[in-house]
């Protein structure tokens, strides 16, 4: 019986023969005969390389480590030609960014000159930056701005609210001298989920002291932190019943990583008022990152991805709590106000 002729065959024979059209035609038909086809997709980016075509070629090698990531097994025989892939991948990335700079250059842009955007914008098409925007894991509310953090100079209220960072400083520092049971874990087991997956489970390494909690003031906090309550009254907090407000003084001990994360909602931002930071902390949303600094209100989205981190020798402490984000109108804020309600009424019909 006479041998059916493989895909692979063909290609190889008509490589041999020089035929690039016939050549392409057996590595494509093998291609819509299996998307999943490694060797196949291997095949054509080889024949894309060899004709010089670097973009088509770097496709294929993409889709081809792609699809091998997602392959229950790969063949040993594949390996190197995978390695060769990814080799030729930050070859041919790093000539192209290359090429981008002298190009950009030679008409009058490069990155002391370019606007903050457009210096962000190339540094993602040149592949120095990843894409970072609103995730949030339980809400996504659309068409709001896409930005990491916001200027402190742009609400009101926030200069009267610094104003009281010493006072509230003085009720943080008696509460850790009287009342230092009040702060716990900030990550905790709930009888009725399954545990997150999360290092700082049930750990005080980032600890929270609340002071609004489930859409109400703690018990005891209007004694302890009248100041506190006071400047967080400025805010713009959204009231949603046993949802928010919500602030806490949230502390992080030496060594504490808090790793990248989403957070639930975009429809909110988060407020950090630094107390205590000693030096070596940081906060990255997106692709900044920037150092707290004591008095200072921060400001940030935390529907994107971000992680915060104490690499001092001492604690660092934020009293933090969330606002209504500026873009989202009065109409807006009441209708999200009954929707979030409904969710949590859920568990509760």
């Amino acid at each position: 019986m006479m041998q059916q002729t493989t895909w692979l065959d063909q290609a190889r024979d008509a490589h041999q023969r020089g035929d690039i059209a016939a050549e392409t035609a057996a590595i494509e038909t093998a291609i819509r005969a299996d998307r999943s086809n490694i060797a196949a997709i291997l095949a054509m980016a080889e024949l894309k390389r060899r004709l010089g075509d670097a973009r088509a070629a770097s496709s294929f090698y993409r889709l081809a480590l792609g699809t091998a990531a997602n392959a229950p097994s790969v063949p040993a025989a594949l390996h190197p030609e995978l390695r060769r892939a990814e080799h030729y991948l930050v070859a041919t990335e790093r000539a192209y960014a290359d090429h981008l700079v002298s190009q950009l250059r030679s008409s009058g842009i490069d990155a002391r000159n370019a606007t903050p955007r457009v210096a962000e914008a190339l540094r993602m098409l040149m592949g120095e930056q990843p894409l970072y925007v609103q995730q949030p894991n339980m809400f996504y509310f659309p068409g709001l701005v896409q930005r990491p953090f916001f200027d402190r100079a742009d609400f009101d209220w926030v200069p009267e609210l610094e104003a009281a960072t010493d006072a509230i400083r003085a009720e943080l520092q008696a509460l850790v001298e009287t009342a230092a049971d009040r702060f716990g874990p900030y990550v905790t087991t709930s009888s009725n989920r399954p545990p997150p997956n999360n290092p700082l489970l049930d750990k005080p390494d980032w600890g929270a002291a609340w002071l609004w909690k489930d859409g109400a003031i703690v018990e005891g906090v209007e004694a302890l932190c009248p100041n506190a309550l006071a400047a967080l009254a400025l805010a713009p907090q959204p009231i949603i019943p046993a949802r928010s407000p919500l602030a806490l003084f949230s502390r992080l001990k030496p060594g504490t990583h808090i790793q990248p994360h989403h957070g639930m909602l975009n429809t909110r931002l988060i407020c950090h008022l630094p107390l205590i930071v000693p030096e070596g902390c940081g906060l990255r949303v997106g692709a900044e990152t920037r150092q707290w600094r004591e008095g200072e209100l921060t400001i940030f989205d935390d529907s994107f991805e971000h992680e915060a981190w104490n690499r001092g020798t001492s604690d660092r402490t934020v009293m933090l709590f969330e606002i209504w984000r500026p873009d989202i109108d009065s109409d807006e804020r009441e209708q999200l106000t009954r929707i979030f309600s409904a969710i949590d009424n859920y568990s509760e019909s």
